[in-house]
């Protein structure tokens, strides 16, 4: 039997925190250049939010709204879940399983920002079987809404019946 794992032995140090008042073009370049899809933000020392690039597009790219005076603060998830470093690795990945994130900022016991955690750190850097399945039950809900035939651009939409025929049809991607 191996010693349980922590958060700190999987999780990505120093993360690149952006502040509230930044743009999001900036958020946008700056997942770009670090390959990354989400930036913590941060207001001093305290963490007050998370911008993914989902949130970018959803909330400036789809809205129109698009361009270098668009703040942070207008676009990023303002409650944001987090962990503490020392927590076992299976604890966290079963809460992120339950309410269905693919990765979290991670916590001192300080509350200071210490890194981040995904789930593929989690499969990368441990022996934990149950991966799979926590991708796969965290996507499934995902389906992407299609618009009834015949509906104007701002009418109706209705989440396709996903069944494992269909998981072929499953985003899975890095959002």
């Amino acid at each position: 039997m191996h010693p349980t794992r922590t958060i700190a032995d999987v999780m990505t140090r120093g993360a690149h925190t952006l502040k509230p008042d930044d743009s999001v073009i900036l958020a946008a370049q700056t997942m770009d250049e670090l390959d990354i899809g989400a930036v913590p933000v941060c207001d001093g020392e305290q963490l007050v939010g998370l911008v993914t690039d989902r949130d970018i597009v959803l909330r400036a790219v789809a809205k129109n709204r698009l361009n270098d005076s668009v703040r942070l603060r207008d676009v990023m998830s303002h409650e944001v879940l987090w962990c503490y470093e020392d927590e076992p690795v299976d604890d966290v990945l079963d809460d992120m399983v339950q309410r269905q994130i693919r990765r979290l900022p991670v916590m001192d016991r300080q509350k200071k920002l210490v890194g981040i955690v995904s789930l593929g750190d989690v499969a990368a850097k441990t022996q934990n079987s149950g991966i799979a399945g926590a991708l796969g039950e965290i996507s499934l809900p995902a389906a992407p809404a299609r618009r009834r035939p015949n509906v104007p651009r701002s009418g109706e939409y209705e989440l396709p019946e996903v069944v494992n025929a269909d998981l072929a049809e499953v985003n899975l991607g890095r959002s």
